[in-house]
């Protein structure tokens, strides 16, 4: 059994990494107005400055878990830090539109492996018994990363230079590969990696970018714009063929047989419907305060800190209650605050302000974080154990296209629809997610390395 300082130490290194990939996910989106008056370019180039940072993490998430067995999960995030920081410098650098685009590439390449792999290591280090707390440790920078994004970009924008916006995650990603060189162990790989799936690495990556890319180019474009369609026609297309490519062959890029279990099933469909109450928030709440309200970048940012503050604090409260009484408890109180928080948003008015804008955006916040460290606990332990690093790659690379679906359908929809009638949307979805989290068991049962349940999983063993 791991103590808490060997546990604390990899933890502090992870989330050094993940918080700055998740932080520059969301600066960029303030600073994009900005970009154009510098580097001369209009939106629809622009738009490319965040695309193409999702696209490329879309191509890599799927492989992060083969290249974790190959080439082991140490070595594997130490180098996708290198590769993040060096993308930030360059992004720092760039000079015209194109540039920053190619090197947001870079960024996103780097950036796309470290969460999948962070939390499969967390996961194979934390005995069960504080699987929970760990987890509302790592959930940290997920929810607090988000709302901290539109106020360091907004200060930077209005205080200093745009470029800072990338430069800031270079001392930050030369501190996380320095403790994370010096504090990761060197995991023995979870099951030999075996042959690359070469039709699996090309048809994973091309699906998800393909329809990640589709997806967007329905913000600006539209639903029925040929970039759209096509993107999404060929994103189905290409992973139909995918999924049953993974389930016909022995040594898939990405397990996709743990569907076939009911808990893991279930907790997947919840998740999803989650983030996408998740994204569309995140997305909308911004939106509202400066179009509707008419507030700055700056001040939208502060205004949004009662949904992080709310997150730290519920997140170390539901990373608890699942290790004392279990998944199912912490996350009907998550999803019934949130859905809450979606009532009072479907309100809001031109002249709301103050607490009206305040307590809903912390209950929101405190929502998210009291469920996510006890679904994530639920999600891995209903997984076989040997393939936690597939099933996290599995994990990320649909809720990247489940977060970019989100965020493209409500932009759709406010171009016909109020904010408060989207709002209602996010109701519903938080509505069915409370629904299917009754069917939840009280905790998921571990399943061990031969695929069959039990109450605690094996002591992991590191190697030298």
């Amino acid at each position: 059994m791991q103590s808490s300082r060997a546990l604390f130490v990899p933890l502090v290194a992870i989330i050094l990494g993940t918080f700055m990939v998740i932080l520059d996910s969301t600066v960029v989106n303030v600073a994009l107005p900005t970009l154009g008056r510098v580097l001369g370019a209009d939106l629809n180039l622009l738009q490319w400055v965040v695309t193409a940072y999702l696209l490329a993490q879309a191509a890599v998430i799927p492989l992060s878990g083969w290249m974790s067995d190959r080439f082991g999960a140490k070595r594997v995030y130490l180098i996708s830090i290198v590769l993040f920081t060096a993308g930030s410098a360059l992004c720092g650098l760039a000079n015209t539109a194109e540039v920053l685009i190619a090197t947001r590439v870079l960024q996103g390449l780097g950036g796309g492996m470290l969460m999948p792999i962070g939390l499969a290591v967390l996961y194979r280090l934390t005995p069960p018994e504080r699987l929970g707390t760990i987890f509302g440790l790592f959930g940290l920078p997920l929810m607090v990363a988000p709302a901290l994004g539109p106020v360091v970009s907004g200060y930077l924008l209005q205080y200093a230079d745009w470029r800072l916006i990338f430069l800031i995650n270079v001392p930050i990603g030369i501190i996380a590969f320095y403790v994370g060189h010096k504090v990761l162990p060197n995991l023995a790989a979870g099951q030999p990696a075996g042959r690359l799936d070469i039709p699996g690495m090309i048809l994973g990556p091309l699906a998800f970018v393909a329809l990640s890319f589709g997806i967007s180019a329905s913000i600006v474009a539209g639903w029925t714009a040929p970039a759209t369609v096509g993107g999404i026609t060929i994103g189905l297309i290409t992973l139909g063929l995918f999924v049953w490519r993974e389930l016909s062959t022995f040594e898939p890029v990405l397990e996709l047989r743990v569907f076939g279990r009911r808990d893991f099933s279930v907790a997947m469909v919840l998740q999803w419907l989650i983030i996408a109450v998740m994204f569309g928030t995140f997305f909308m709440v911004p939106l509202f305060l400066q179009q509707v309200r008419g507030l700055g970048a700056l001040e939208t940012g502060l205004i949004t800190l009662p949904m992080a503050v709310g997150s730290a604090i519920f997140m170390q409260i539901g990373g608890r209650a699942f290790d004392r009484v279990g998944a199912r408890i912490p996350i009907l109180f998550g999803i019934a605050a949130l859905g809450v928080a979606m009532w009072f948003f479907t309100r809001w008015t031109d002249t709301t302000a103050g607490l009206e804008l305040f307590v809903p955006l912390a209950l929101a916040g405190s929502g998210i974080g009291a469920m996510m460290p006890p679904l994530s606990s639920y999600l891995l332990n209903s997984a076989p154990r040997q393939l936690v690093g597939r099933v996290t790659s599995l994990q990320a690379a649909l809720q990247n296209v489940v977060g970019s679906l989100a965020i493209a359908t409500f932009a759709t929809l406010l171009q016909v629809w109020s904010f408060a009638d989207v709002f209602r949307v996010s109701l519903v979805l938080a509505l069915a997610a409370f629904a299917l989290a009754w069917t939840l068991r009280r905790s998921a049962p571990v399943v061990s390395e031969e695929g069959v349940e039990a109450h605690a999983r094996p002591v992991v063993h590191v190697a030298a």
